[in-house]
């Protein structure tokens, strides 16, 4: 029983990766804890090992008593069999070996031992998974449950849950996999390691990965952006005039962002060159090729942006996608016009802003009359008919017309 349960512990702490003093300072505290149960302080327990010869020693003082009632006692008769001097209150010293103990001992020092290999076990797992914490790592797919992918990455299984996978991505059982590790918790009965493919932070680190000058810092990150599975957009400065950004990122003939895209499974991915202009920034967002012009908002971050008929299709992207990720990327509100359209627009907000007394043709008196009515805007006459204007009381047909013309082309 003895070298059963030495063999056992060491094997399992070299499983668990402890080391013998750790699994020493264990032994002796699970068995204390088991033991000393049955003691008390006068009995002076001690537990020593020796792993050369897998034994396990307790050594303590019995107490002699008129009657024994507990292993730290023995009975006045027994000791005087060891030593007729000895009488009550005496102690007398004893080495005993584990094997010896009662099997209910046995188990109980068993288990308080594999609890706190366990404990050092789970607390060993959060320091290492600590410095891991924020970086990718790889596994192998050992489970696919309802709550998710369970994922094995070492010495401890990892969760990628339904919330963290990309839509559409799908694994089986020894599937290896790249993940970015969000955070380490600590549950009742083990440590996970919650793990993430769709959070920006995750491209950013296959970045590192992929591009040197990124690691270098001669190139820098400054936002992403994503639509897992479909889209993301990556925000970067070169730090180095020598070194061209967009350039670094695609690798030669294209090879750094094809390897970054594979390991998306084919997310499309935009390099968007930072520039301090906010102008120029949204014009690379949604793609410097479409936009013909950037207008900014006097007040707050709102952008129109101008492109060629052809190519609107292209700035706003597929389910819009492509505005809206440009919009996160910049901070700003964006709307998207050809040159026609924004035109028109511009012309119907002047007619809402504008009162009616600066269209041609509008006298005080008409334009009393007007207001009475309900007409108070350049666009209330705009959408008014001359048939609806020719009804008013002291408006006639002439008038009307030229108000109702002067409107169109306000």
């Amino acid at each position: 029983m003895n070298s059963n349960i030495m063999g056992s512990l060491a094997e399992l702490a070299n499983l668990k990766q402890l080391d013998k003093e750790k699994l020493t300072s264990i032994i002796k505290e699970g068995l204390y804890q088991a033991i000393s149960k049955k003691m008390i302080l006068d009995n002076e327990l001690e537990i020593t090992t020796d792993y050369k010869t897998n034994k396990i020693i307790a050594r303590f003082n019995r107490i002699v008593v008129e009657r024994d009632t507990s292993l730290g006692e023995i009975s006045l008769e027994d000791a005087k069999m060891i030593d007729d001097n000895l009488d009550l209150g005496n102690t007398i010293p004893v080495e005993m070996n584990i094997s010896e103990f009662e099997p209910k001992v046995i188990r109980n020092a068993r288990k308080a031992i594999l609890e706190r290999i366990k404990l050092l076990e789970e607390d060993r797992i959060m320091f290492d998974y600590e410095n891991q914490k924020n970086q990718l790592v790889s596994g192998k797919i050992r489970k696919d449950d309802f709550n998710g992918y369970l994922v094995n990455i070492g010495y401890a299984d990892a969760l990628l849950s339904k919330e963290e996978q990309v839509e559409d991505e799908y694994y089986k059982v020894g599937d290896v996999i790249r993940c970015y590790v969000v955070n380490i918790r600590k549950r009742k009965k083990d440590v996970i390691v919650i793990l993430s493919r769709t959070r920006p932070e995750f491209v950013k680190k296959i970045f590192e990965s992929e591009i040197p000058e990124i690691t270098s810092g001669e190139i820098e990150i400054k936002k992403i952006v994503r639509e897992p599975g479909m889209r993301t957009k990556v925000s970067v400065h070169s730090n180095n005039a020598e070194v061209d950004a967009t350039a670094a990122c695609l690798g030669p003939h294209g090879v750094r962002i094809e390897a970054i895209r594979k390991e998306l499974n084919s997310e499309l991915v935009d390099i968007v060159v930072w520039d301090s202009a906010p102008e120029q920034l949204i014009a690379n967002a949604i793609g410097p090729d479409l936009v013909e012009k950037v207008y900014l908002a006097d007040r707050g971050k709102f952008a129109r942006i101008i492109v060629n008929r052809d190519n609107k299709n292209l700035a706003i992207g597929k389910k819009g996608k492509n505005v809206k990720l440009a919009a996160k990327l910049t901070d700003f509100k964006l709307d998207i016009y050809t040159e026609e359209e924004f035109e028109e627009k511009i012309s119907e907000e002047r007619r809402i802003t504008s009162h009616i007394s600066d269209l041609d043709g509008v006298s005080s008196k008409v334009a009393e009359v007007l207001k009475v009515h309900g007409y108070t805007s350049v666009q209330d006459i705009y959408e008014a008919s001359i048939e609806e204007l020719c009804n008013l009381e002291g408006l006639g047909k002439k008038t009307a017309e030229k108000i109702k013309e002067s409107s169109k082309y306000f």
